[in-house]
């Protein structure tokens, strides 16, 4: 299991989720991210998921 990092963003630039969570690949983190998002209201903000060695998995601007 890799640790991937979720972080969503207010237009001004706040953070407003910052969390990491496991997935056994980047497809698995993606679709965990993204549900992640739906959970906390947060789909339609700014976001990233980026992968241990740092590649984006997830954005959304």
């Amino acid at each position: 299991m890799k640790t991937y990092y979720l972080t969503a963003f207010e237009k001004d630039g706040k953070n407003v989720l910052d969390e990491t969570f496991e997935a056994e690949n980047d497809d698995a983190a993606k679709d965990i991210g993204q549900k992640k998002l739906v959970e906390h209201g947060y789909h339609e903000h700014t976001h990233r998921c980026v992968a241990p060695n740092g590649h984006l998995v997830l954005f959304h601007r």
